[in-house]
């Protein structure tokens, strides 16, 4: 063997420079073939961006309840009055300290009624002072805020006309974001639609799946598809009935998705959605069953001695 390995050039009459060229090219020619770059049908870019989305939502969340708490001190009823967060950091950054409220003019930022709500508390506000200082860095944090709102809507966008493009019928079943995640949980589109019914409906569950069985409990009946439109509006009771069909038609529509031909659109994906609605519609309906008649009514069988 070792006399084989060192005249292997002259017994193959090829030159190793040769060789080597060949083995390039061929990594290359099955580089290619794994990557399959797609402009159409990119997944890598719907697992990024749902990621970031996730990641800029904590931040947001993070910054948000920071600047409330901060400004809190000296406006606390404003938190209160302005639920939403984006509304809140527009309001800080137009109104500054609290006694030029009045002379502010909020009208593109809140309705009227609330405007004059805010504006009313700012007189009677029980906060304490604050310095020039403490007010730029907490409008620096407003500014922060207002930023990544925008951009988290740009990026929502993107990922909406993502989704769309690449896998519709999913789309039209769960939303862009539950199937971002479910995609994105699962790897790639083509992973998920070689994956069972079963499995889809767990996806998102595993912790608590193998919790299930080492502890030998009930084993969980959703996992990222809870969220979707069509499980959330169901009662509870027919939250694993409407999950178990759910992930079928899902099961379903990621495999017209990822491995068609020919492009349908969203058309199996609406029909699907359309038949959950209609089975759901029934089964609220229809109401729990009842055992008709009553115990007493019917007289008890006695076994003969």
């Amino acid at each position: 063997m070792r006399s084989i390995r060192s005249h292997i050039d002259s017994l193959l009459g090829e030159h190793k420079a040769e060789l080597n060229a060949m083995n390039l090219a061929v990594a290359h020619s099955l580089g290619r073939y794994k990557v399959k770059f797609n402009p159409e049908k990119i997944d890598t870019m719907i697992v990024q961006a749902v990621s970031l989305l996730d990641d800029l939502d904590k931040e947001l969340n993070n910054y948000v309840m920071r600047c409330r708490e901060w400004y809190g001190w000296h406006f606390p009823e404003l938190g209160k009055l302005v639920q939403d967060h984006q509304a809140f950091a527009k309001v800080v950054k137009t109104i500054g300290m609290r006694q030029n409220a009045i002379n502010a003019d909020l009208s593109g930022i809140l309705p009227e009624e609330l405007e004059a709500k805010v504006k009313e508390e700012a007189e009677i506000s029980m906060g304490t002072d604050i310095s020039d200082l403490d007010l730029i860095h907490i409008s620096g944090l407003c500014d922060q805020i207002i930023e990544l709102s925008q951009y988290r809507a740009q990026l929502f966008d993107y990922l909406k006309n993502r989704m769309t493009a690449l896998a519709p019928n999913l789309t039209c079943l769960l939303g862009e974001l539950v199937g971002a995640r479910l995609i994105s949980h699962a790897g790639s589109l083509v992973s998920l639609a070689k994956a069972p019914a079963s499995t889809v409906q767990i996806l998102g569950a595993e912790k608590a799946l193998f919790r299930a069985l080492k502890t030998k409990k009930d084993t969980p009946k959703y996992g990222l598809i809870y969220h979707a439109q069509l499980i959330t509006q169901a009662p509870a009771k027919l939250k694993g009935k409407m999950a178990r069909k759910l992930a079928a038609k899902c099961a379903l529509a990621t495999r017209i998705d990822a491995l068609a031909d020919e492009s349908k659109g969203a058309e199996v994906g609406m029909e699907c959605r359309a038949g959950l609605e209609a089975v759901l519609r029934g089964e609220q309906e229809r109401g729990p069953k009842k055992i008709s008649g009553t115990s007493h009514k019917h007289e008890k069988y006695h076994f003969k001695r």
